[in-house]
Order: structure tokens, then sequence, then C-alpha cells
């Protein structure tokens, strides 16, 4: 869907118009020429039709296969072909040699809204626990949520979630679900959709609460933004219900109703050490909510999911219910253990999520090697637990019923293959499949902190980072390229974020203090 309002002056009117200017490469060949013979600063491609060559395929799809070497042909938004030595006559080239392509990663929780205080919280916890420790005092909930969160303005709710999404993308991540519990009024909601839709990569719209204050219209303005924005099926953005369950009983049950009747996903959040046990044990049960008739369903995404019973875990695997972990920051703010041994014991997998860049970082490799670490400390630690510290039996066969360890082909999955799965986008993104939508990464595997490549994935989870993504693609357009956004100001970009973040610490009456 076009954009409503008009753009804000740090986004260029296109990606085309940024491009359009650059029909001659660095070496001065006409595109065309260029396209044949391809070379490391060539122009990106002008048109819609081009093959990604050379590369060292991952397609995260078991049908499609890896390859050492091969071709991604891209036609429009779709991919049509995945394989070596690709004939595509006419169609322009971009060289792929020496980089890993793969799909591009999907995120399934981040509070967009909250990215002029990043950082605000490093030692932070969910809540203040009453110790008076640096951790304690700020925490979450009382700073961002109960004093920041109120003094956002629409115009604040646009630049930081432009600028969370730029970020994201500019990190690899293609598509994300924007938990934005930031929707105090329509002008709030109206804002954050701005944002997504300018930003220009895949996204779920998390319709959330505001702060209740008089002129909010939670949940039942899901009808209006459903109607206004989501008129049609094929965009980037997507509608997901927040349901979240510490509303009182009647508000959240009336917006899983909605969320049902408009066949919307529901996604909340279920922390150990807010309380929401009972409440998720009900819904296990079918008898949740007001008039105590909800329960679990294939359309319900559990956000975190720590410290719940097992009897709430089986009956959400039986169910089909989603969970999106967000390793470091669970493991950081004390919000419980990841539960990827439950989840594991049950046959389960997880998709990944960012959180809060309050606390952490957003890219995926920040939570891929989250992940994989976390629960190869568990697991190794167990093992080692099963002998007895002296030989022989110091580093012990591990025993029957041990869950396997992570490997690096797990944590991609959930980054990408379950990510688009919880997000009920799998048939359009999450793999490089002919027939998906053409959203596509490109990793440098020459740079200084990968060479030589020996596996891939192995480079992608245990060495890389954001600098390694040099180009993006959504739906067939080309977002970055060789290492830059493009279509963006950046520099007015960041110049409106402190402006929010002024005004939101002056707001609040939080004082700024960059050593503490």
């Amino acid at each position: 869907m076009a954009s409503r309002h008009a753009r804000r002056t740090f986004l260029k009117a296109s990606t085309a118009a940024a491009t359009a200017g650059a029909a001659l490469t660095a070496a001065g060949l006409p595109a065309q020429t260029a396209a044949a013979t391809p070379t490391r600063d060539q122009a990106p491609p002008r048109g819609r039709r081009y093959v990604i060559r050379g590369g060292a395929v991952m397609s995260m799809d078991r049908n499609v296969g890896d390859f050492e070497a091969a071709d991604v042909l891209v036609e429009g938004k779709k991919i049509t072909a995945v394989r070596p030595r690709i004939e595509a006559g006419g169609a322009e080239v971009i060289d792929a040699r020496g980089r890993i392509v793969m799909p591009g990663f999907v995120d399934t929780h981040h509070h967009q809204f909250e990215t002029a205080l990043r950082a605000f919280l490093p030692n932070g916890l969910l809540i203040d626990d009453g110790s008076g420790s640096p951790s304690a005092d700020p925490s979450y909930v009382e700073y961002v949520l109960e004093r920041f969160a109120p003094a956002y303005r629409p115009q604040d709710v646009y630049v930081n979630s432009l600028a969370a999404g730029l970020s994201q993308l500019d990190a690899g991540v293609t598509t994300v679900l924007d938990v934005s519990q930031i929707h105090h009024s329509p002008e709030h909601s109206d804002a954050a959709l701005q944002a997504l839709a300018d930003t220009g990569r895949r996204a779920a719209f998390g319709f959330f609460e505001g702060d209740g204050r008089a002129g909010a219209r939670y949940p039942e303005d899901a009808y209006r933004i459903k109607d206004e924005w989501f008129s049609s099926g094929d965009q980037l953005l997507t509608m997901v219900m927040g349901g979240e369950i510490h509303q009182p009983g009647p508000v959240y049950t009336r917006a899983w109703r909605i969320a049902r009747e408009l066949d919307l996903p529901i996604a909340a959040h279920a922390v150990s050490s807010a309380g929401y046990r009972p409440i998720i044990d009900d819904l296990a049960r079918g008898t949740g909510g007001a008039d105590g008739d909800l329960g679990f369903g294939p359309d319900v995404m559990f956000i975190h999911m720590t410290g719940m019973s097992e009897f709430a875990w089986r009956r959400a695997r039986d169910a089909g219910v989603g969970i999106s972990v967000a390793f470091p920051i669970e493991m950081s703010m004390r919000h419980g253990v990841p539960p990827i041994l439950t989840m594991q014991k049950l046959g389960m997998e997880p998709s990944l999520s960012s959180d809060v860049e309050t606390t952490m970082a957003a890219d995926p490799f920040t939570l891929m090697r989250s992940a994989m670490t976390m629960q190869r400390m568990l697991v190794n630690q167990m093992v080692l637990e099963q002998g007895d510290f002296t030989p022989p039996d110091a580093y012990p066969v591990p025993a029957p019923g041990t869950p396997p360890l992570l490997t690096v082909r797990d944590v991609l999955r959930y980054a990408t293959v379950n990510g688009a799965r919880h997000l009920g986008l799998d048939r359009r993104t999450g793999t490089l499949t002919p027939g998906k939508e053409a959203d596509i990464v490109l990793l440098d595997a020459t740079a200084l902190n990968v060479a030589p490549l020996n596996n891939v994935l192995g480079a992608v989870v245990s060495l890389m980072d954001r600098t390694n993504v040099e180009t993006v693609i959504v739906a067939g357009r080309i977002r970055k390229w060789r290492g830059r956004l493009l279509g963006t100001r950046l520099d007015d970009l960041r110049r409106e974020l402190e402006a929010s973040r002024d005004h939101l610490f002056d707001a609040a009456g939080v004082r700024r203090d960059l050593f503490a």
C-alpha cells in the first residue's frame, strides 16, 4: 500500500529515485555492459529482473538445498529459480562471488518505538526488585512504560519506529513484528503504521494497547485500521492483534474476540516474573477471558513464555501456538530462563526476537549467538555433571535423554524459517524458494572478520556481525547496496531522533547522564 501521508525530509522519494542516476558504474561502463561482466563496484540493477550470480547459496529450504556456488534469479518481486549456472538472457547481474546469499532475517518481537531510549537501561531489570542496586533503578516497567511512554507524541512514534526499521534493515532483518505498545490515540497508531510503510521492509503491525488516555481506541480501532491500511492482502504490511493478558479481563477478551472476527493473528507476552502463569493456564484449559471461553489456537503467538506450567506447554504444543524467545533480554532482565530446553523436550522450536534496544542490540547475529551459547552452556554443564569431574568420568558420554546441543543450522532456522511461520508469512518469505518473494541478504565472506570461508553456516552465526551485511533485498527491491542504505538521509534522521530523545527525557523528568 502506498504511504498516505507525506514522507519526512530524511526519506528520499523512492529507492528508484535514489538509484536512477546510477546508469554508469565506477568503471565508466554502461549498466548493461557492466551487468554482463559484473564488478565489485557496479551500480545496483535498475530493473526488476536480475540474477544474483556465483554466491554460496544457503536456501534454508530442504527441497531446494544449499550450493557452494549458485545463482538466484529474481523477476519482479519473486524468486523464480535457485540453481547453479542459470541462463537468464537480458537479466542484469549482481556479482555475489565471495558472498553468502540467504533469506532475510525475521524478528518476531521488537518494540520499535523505544529507539530514542537505546542503551538507557544497560543494567536494567524488567521490574524494580527493591534491592536498591543499579539494576533495580532505573527499571523497564517503571521508567520506559510508566514515565517515558506517556510522553510520546505521534511524531515521536514515527521517527523512533522509522529509525528502528531502517537500522534493522541495514542489519539484514527484512521482516519484523513491531510490538508498538504506544497506541495512545488513532494518531499514534497511524504514525506507527506510516513508519512501517516508509521503511520499505516486510512488517507485521502489532496493534497493542497504549496508556489508556481519553481518546484511546484500543482495541476497537482495529476495525478502522484494518479497513484503511490493510485493504490488500498483497502488500508488505500485515496486521497482528496485541492480546496482552495483563490488561483487565474484559479488555483482553475483547481484543481476542476482535482478532478472531477479523482473522488476525494474536500476540501476547507471557512472563513468569509478571505473574501471568495462572492466566496462561486458564487459556490452556480453554477457560480464559472474562467469559471463560478463550483458548489457545494456531493463531496465537506468545512472547517469552518463561516459567509457564508443563500443562500449558503441552497444550501450546498441541494447539500449534508459536513461541517467540528473546534470549539476550530474558537472560539480562530477569524474565526467567529462556525456555529452549522445555521446547526441545516437547519437539517445539522458537522464533527469535530482539525485544528492547533499551538494553540490548537488535541485530540477528546477537540473537543467534545468544540462543546457541545459552543452550549449549546449559547442556554442556548437564553432561559434565553426569560424570564426577575426575578421570575417567571427567568428560562423560551424554546420558540417554540429554537434550541435543543446538547447531548453527538450528539457530539459523529459528531466525528465518520459524519467524516467517510464526507471523503467518511462510508462504511468502523465510526461505529462498522459487515462487516466494525475494527477501534476500548478501553477506560479505571476504571481510577480515570472516575470511577464509570454511563453513557457510558457521561463518554467519559464529563470526559475522552487521558490518558483513552488504546487500539487502525486500520483495525484489534492493534496499541496501554494497554496504549503503538506499533512499535515506541518515544524518537528518539522526537529528530528528535526537530531538525526540530530548523531548522524551524532558517530558518524563529524567536527567540524561551519559555515564550513569
